[in-house]
């Protein structure tokens, strides 16, 4: 059985002050929804939890019924930290459930296709993420004034989500990072942590997650198929 875990209890704190970002819309729906429907509509996931903050639950049981989202899902509060939400999410999993895909509430264009990629390499390796070779030539700097060094891009990657695992290894990870008193805002840092190696599955789309004002334009225009 595969499973996704939608983080949505974070504060978005660079959207500005008193900004759910969630809940802003876009292409008619609220960022949420259009993540949200990616999943309830994936034949291959058969089960949603949606992390969120606590007092925030009949917000998403309204939102679900007023898009007619059928898939079933339980509503779970959020920790203090990332981490401690996705924590909270695994506790919540079906006890059948073998497979579990890790997405951003915030990134809403995510391709069906690049999730089912993820689960087949997670299956195989144990852990999986999708992730974009870096374009652009990236510096390194001390004081955040004046560039230390130039490093390879060849050799670097910007990951995204989902991030996708067999379920005991990412259980594992995270109870290792909580007993060290680590605070991870990666869940494939987990992994690194305990020695799992972690499939690189390439993104060939945009996979834009909502951070900034200006990024929402862009979003739109990924939503309508611009």
């Amino acid at each position: 059985m595969v499973s996704a875990i939608i983080v949505a209890a974070g504060k978005g704190t660079r959207m500005g002050p008193s900004v759910d970002k969630l809940w802003l819309e876009v292409a008619g729906r609220p960022v949420i929804a259009h993540t949200w429907k990616i999943f309830n509509d994936l034949s291959a996931v058969e089960e949603i939890i949606l992390v969120v903050r606590d007092g925030m639950q009949s917000h998403f049981s309204e939102l679900a019924a007023h898009c007619g989202f059928k898939k079933p899902f339980r509503l779970v509060a959020g920790g203090a930290e990332r981490q401690d939400s996705v924590w909270n999410g695994l506790t919540a999993l079906s006890p059948v459930a073998e497979i579990v895909s890790i997405q951003d509430a915030a990134r809403p264009c995510t391709a069906a296709d690049l999730i089912l990629e993820t689960i087949a390499a997670a299956r195989e390796t144990g852990a999986a993420v999708a992730a974009q070779p870096m374009a652009d030539t990236i510096k390194e700097t001390v004081d955040g004034k004046i560039i230390s060094r130039t490093l390879d891009r060849s050799k670097l990657w910007s990951v995204q989500t989902p991030q996708t695992f067999r379920i005991d290894v990412i259980r594992r990870a995270i109870a290792a990072a909580r007993q060290q008193k680590l605070l991870l805002t990666d869940d494939t840092a987990a992994c690194e942590l305990i020695g799992q190696p972690v499939r690189l599955v390439k993104s060939l789309q945009p996979n834009p997650k909502v951070t900034v004002p200006g990024d929402l334009p862009f979003i739109e225009s990924r939503l309508r198929g611009a």
